[in-house]
């Protein structure tokens, strides 16, 4: 059997080759305490779930729901977006809803690049950006992102001759893996400069919401530097501000063409979320927003907790602005082989980290924590690493 040469591009996936670690230590009998994915341990809010038990007793929520029929979540959408940002939406034209919002980054490459186009991707990145590449057979540049840039991509240094093939740039602040937050004059600049190379701009903008209270504004949406969306478009989950992971429920925000494109992309892939769990989404949209101010809360903690327990071991790393993460450079050794440290952690201890390697060339030399575990297990886990590094 000869299959597509294609899959050759994504013979590894950062979650799937940690998903094989896992699963051959706990076969030789460790307990995991899985700290390699960014799937929230907290509850969703009691109303969500009690609007969801409750759609699944009436059989009407039952069948395919065409995209006529999200009409009420997308105006749930466009009423939350206008009031956090002051920006107006059309829900008929501007939103299109998402069976989560990877399911969207994914598939937009296809709409937008032809074989051999270039886009313009941050490295280290979220791997679901580089794969939607490859399916629609582009190629991707990378922009590197380093600590002393602060993790923001330096647009001069991108060749003329890439500029000439390339149809789109991604980016995504607050940064997932480096945790980095990047200020309006930033996406101003990233807008002029997508508007002089004709590229659509793409803003994958899951952690908007998860941003601590030391830093004295709100994350930036792309819609606050490209206020007519002429060239933009911006993706959005239910999965880490409201703790919806499971329930696949995410969105797009954006240019009236590019949110039309990817619906033709949609199409043909799937329908959409069970009407039950969105009617959940917007109860959680819509409702009183104290549960998400909490969630932020209880990340800031945990990641107080983590980054002192790394201090006390000598491990110094910076402290995140946002996100769920920690982005750690790695001690000696193990500052060329990210892999390497994190199979054997998770083989020795069961502790299960992210290797920096898996979300791009420049992540090599660090590894990526997830906080979602309760602050007594981020201190075991650390107390765990400090014996394997002793090792």
């Amino acid at each position: 059997m000869q299959l597509a040469r294609r899959l050759q591009s994504l013979d590894h996936n950062v979650f799937a080759d940690m998903d094989q670690a896992k699963n051959q230590a706990k076969s030789h009998g460790k307990e995991i305490i899985d700290l390699s994915l960014g799937s929230s341990d907290l509850p969703v809010a009691a109303k969500t779930i009690e609007v969801i038990a409750t759609a699944l007793q009436d059989p009407d929520t039952h069948g395919y729901l065409l995209h006529g029929g999200t009409k009420d979540f997308r105006v749930a959408v466009a009423d939350w977006y206008t009031k956090k940002y002051q920006i107006p939406v059309d829900p008929e034209t501007e939103i299109l809803q998402l069976i989560g919002s990877q399911e969207g980054t994914a598939h937009l490459p296809l709409a937008i690049l032809n074989p051999g186009d270039v886009a313009l991707l941050l490295d280290p990145g979220y791997p679901s950006h580089a794969g939607g590449v490859h399916l629609a057979g582009g190629t991707i540049y990378p922009m590197p992102l380093l600590a002393q840039n602060n993790f923001l991509p330096i647009f001069a240094d991108i060749p003329q001759n890439i500029l000439d093939k390339s149809k789109m740039m991604v980016l995504s602040y607050p940064h997932n893996p480096t945790t980095a937050i990047a200020p309006l004059t930033f996406f101003n600049q990233a807008v002029d400069f997508c508007r002089q190379h004709n590229l659509v701009l793409v803003h994958d903008f899951p952690y908007g919401d998860l941003v601590f209270e030391e830093q004295t504004n709100l994350a930036p949406s792309i819609f606050q530097a490209d206020l007519q969306k002429e060239l933009s478009i911006e993706f959005f989950t239910m999965s880490k501000s409201y703790s919806m992971g499971g329930f696949r429920v995410g969105y797009a925000i954006g240019n009236k063409e590019l949110i039309k494109a990817l619906r033709q992309i949609k199409a043909v892939v799937d329908f959409n979320q069970y009407r039950g769990i969105l009617n959940g989404a917007i109860a959680s949209l819509s409702g009183d927003q104290a549960s998400v101010s909490k969630t932020v809360k209880i990340f800031q903690e945990r990641r107080d907790v983590f980054i002192q327990a790394l201090q006390e071991i000598g491990w110094q790393v910076p402290t995140p602005p946002a996100t769920m993460y920690i982005w750690a450079k790695l001690p000696q050794p193990w500052q060329n082989n990210s892999v390497d440290f994190c199979t054997k952690l998770v083989a020795q201890t069961g502790v299960a980290v992210a290797p920096g390697a898996g979300f791009g060339a420049a992540g090599e030399g660090y590894v990526r924590f997830a906080l979602v575990k309760d602050p007594e297990t981020l201190r075991q886990v650390v107390s765990k690493i400090q014996q394997f590094l002793n090792s």
